[in-house]
């Protein structure tokens, strides 16, 4: 599991995609997430503003990131 750090209290799930190095584009990201690839805390997520804070799992392309 890769654990990324946040300095907020939330970040919204495209975002965290982009900052977290998943997807290298905003609109990239934007597709996985509308397309259903992208888990959060085990329920596939399709809202892209989706707002996600520590202790959250994303799941995407066969890893697993915990907000920290």
């Amino acid at each position: 599991m890769i654990e990324i750090k946040i300095n907020t209290e939330f970040i919204k799930l495209d975002s965290f995609l982009k900052f977290s190095g998943a997807c290298s584009l905003g609109s990239e990201a934007k597709f996985f997430i509308k397309n259903g690839d992208v888990k959060v805390n085990g329920d596939i997520e399709i809202q892209r503003g989706k707002k996600l804070y520590n202790g959250d799992i994303v799941e995407f392309q066969g890893e697993n990131y915990k907000i920290v």
